[in-house]
């Protein structure tokens, strides 16, 4: 099998659409001539230095880059190998600084109940994924503290309304009832990923959500792994909405784009410098492999596609998508289409979600299933093409899936 840009091809000749950028994260296609470059460059350099025996220019110029990229150019970055360990490194992060900064004891941490932060054993225990979460008796007393405003998980407290803004009232409920001297911070996914199937929260919630959090001294940390650098359209998915920029932001997948592993947390300069103090726990060294030269000369290359995009006809297609498959909405087999820019849900009749896999890989595209959100849990495929897919990777995506839902209608 071989691969070029957005498609995968087969050895028997023919080709698959990636119809969901891998795992959401091949997000500038395969085979980019931009990272190529950039690691050919440095690898005849040097492939590996610490940064105590090699000064970390490449890294500085990453960082740098990056925090620009985003629209957060005065922040701090830690570097790491991947999202999960992003998480853990933000979560701590966080404790150091809410203990120095206001003296609290406790570092809690606050999740929704529809939520994926990573695999380790503390991410897959904080966070509210249904189907990878850990055995009660193996989650050490962690767990979700909130409902999700999304109607799988907190849809029966509105009474056919729907969620809005308020629903961040019981962001509030869970700081209060735990003391919000012993809350370090609430960490939350701007726009779900693939837990819920790309649930857009309502308008006002995360800003809500942020005024809750300042009043009470906690940190906002933004889970962007998947949606973070243009995945939704915008540099971070909460550029969506006005005031609700966070303390910390997370990201990964769309900054290694699949070509190497990594992680970056940016700390905003208001409250970076506390991680200066003297009485600071000491965290642990960010890892052998955090961003070594060849990552961060990828993570450019990355950057250099990204950027080269031209936006205007990038939103176009996000739209086109949006439209295309929103056009899906009550066939028989599609139960909602949600989503924005290029992530999007497409919910489907439980029992039908594998036959449609099945159906579009038929015809040449592949899709990332989601499964996992409420009870009965709802499913279906997500759908993410790589930001630089052409107008005609679009068509053709859009023309197999409807033709894929037509089969089982």
């Amino acid at each position: 099998m071989g691969s070029n840009g957005s498609w995968l091809h087969r050895a028997d000749g023919g080709r698959v659409l990636d119809g969901s950028s891998g795992l959401l994260c091949v997000n500038v296609g395969q085979g980019s001539p931009a990272v190529f470059s950039r690691i050919e460059k440095q690898f005849s350099r040097y492939s590996f230095g610490g940064a105590a025996v090699v000064q970390p220019h490449i890294q500085m110029e990453l960082m740098d880059r990056l925090c620009r990229a985003v629209g957060r150019p005065e922040d701090s970055v830690a570097l790491t190998t991947c999202g999960t360990l992003g998480v853990e490194v933000a979560v701590g992060l966080a404790r150091n600084i809410t203990r120095v900064r206001d003296g609290k004891l406790r570092g809690d941490i606050l999740t929704s109940n529809l939520s994926y932060h990573g695999n380790s054993v503390f991410t897959l225990g904080v966070a509210g994924n249904q189907i990878r979460n850990p055995r009660p008796e193996d989650r050490y007393g962690l767990g979700p503290a909130f409902p999700a405003p999304y109607p799988p998980t907190h849809g029966h407290t509105h009474e056919g309304h729907g969620c809005d803004a308020s629903c961040a009232n019981e962001v509030a409920r869970a700081i209060d009832s735990r003391g919000a001297e012993s809350v370090a911070a609430v960490l939350i996914e701007p726009i779900n990923g693939t837990t819920g199937g790309a649930f857009v929260p309502p308008g006002g919630y995360l800003r809500r959500v942020s005024e809750i959090c300042r009043e009470r001294n906690v940190l906002v940390i933004h889970d962007e792994v998947l949606t973070g650098l243009w995945r939704t359209g915008t540099p971070l998915a909460s550029h969506h909405w006005d005031g609700c920029e966070p303390d910390l932001v997370i990201l990964s997948k769309g900054l290694g784009a699949g070509y190497v592993g990594v992680g970056a947390v940016l700390v905003s300069s208001e409250i970076a410098p506390l991680l200066r103090h003297k009485d600071v726990d000491p965290l642990p060294a960010m890892g052998t492999m955090a961003t070594h030269p060849l990552m961060a000369a990828a993570c450019l290359g990355v950057l250099d596609e990204l950027e080269s995009l031209d936006f205007g006809a990038f939103t176009a297609r996000g739209e086109r998508l949006g439209t295309s498959l929103r056009s899906l909405t009550g066939w028989a087999p599609v139960r909602d289409v949600r989503g924005v820019g290029h992530l999007y849900g497409v919910e489907v009749t439980p029992g039908l979600l594998w036959p449609l896999m099945e159906e579009c890989e038929r015809r040449g595209v592949f899709f990332y299933p989601f499964t996992g959100a409420g009870d009965p849990r709802s499913e279906g495929l997500v759908v993410a093409p790589p930001l630089n897919s052409s107008e005609e990777d679009i068509d053709f995506l859009t023309a197999a899936l409807t033709d894929a839902v037509t089969a089982l209608s």
